[in-house]
């Protein structure tokens, strides 16, 4: 089972894709993390990724889909993968296609989590953790039981991301927006692309997907 999860920072990918990773042992492949760890090791790409990277230009859609293409013969993928991450435009989703053909592989879904832009930037910005425990809180969601007082530890000391700030989520979610709207009607013409509420909570949009997986939807 190949995948895609498409959706902005915040939708819930990421813990989506855990669960889909826990319960089918499919591998969940982010290309940031991958061409990280290309470069680490020192492969052929990974050299050549680097040079382009210190060179302060963008890695060419030819050497991530070779890295994704190494990546995806890898045993931990033999039941299938998810990606994240990419592709991220419709060129990128062709050259996906092209390199899953040669390997024998195709995709089997392409899951869009839909947002409300307004909603998420409030679900984002509003949270906050404890700085000695780590553990989260929310403005208007989850409040510690006495204020100023961490329920965990006992700490009186909160932190917010940086990224976490509302001009700052509300730019990310645009340029989301804008680098993926091509990728919709090139899955949706192929039948691939389904959309589940990304706005309800973790077990329904978990119900929708396995819903997608299994043909109900």
């Amino acid at each position: 089972m190949n995948l895609i999860l498409l959706g902005p920072p915040g939708a819930g990918k990421g813990t989506q894709a855990k669960m889909l990773e826990d319960k089918f042992g499919i591998a969940q492949i982010s290309t940031g993390d991958m061409l990280r760890a290309e470069v680490k090791s020192g492969s052929e790409i990974g050299l050549r990724a680097k040079g382009i990277m210190e060179r302060g230009e963008l890695v060419p859609d030819e050497v991530i889909t070779a890295m994704l293409k190494a990546r995806v013969a890898r045993p931990d993928c033999a039941k299938g993968f998810i990606l994240d991450g990419f592709p991220r435009t419709a060129p990128q989703a062709a050259s996906l296609d092209s390199m899953l053909k040669e390997s024998g592989l195709k995709l089997d879904h392409v899951i869009e989590l839909k947002v409300d832009d307004a909603a998420l930037v409030g679900r984002i910005s509003g949270r906050f953790s404890c700085a000695k425990c780590g553990v989260g809180y929310h403005d208007s969601f989850k409040q510690p039981a006495k204020a100023g007082v961490c329920d965990s530890c006992g700490g009186t000391e909160f932190s917010r991301r940086a990224d976490d700030k509302a001009e700052t989520v509300a730019a990310r979610l645009e340029a989301y927006h804008r680098q993926t709207a091509p990728l919709l009607p090139y899955y949706a013409g192929q039948g691939k692309l389904k959309a589940v509420d990304g706005m309800a909570s973790m077990a329904e949009v978990a119900r929708q997907i396995g819903e997608i997986l299994s043909g109900k939807a």
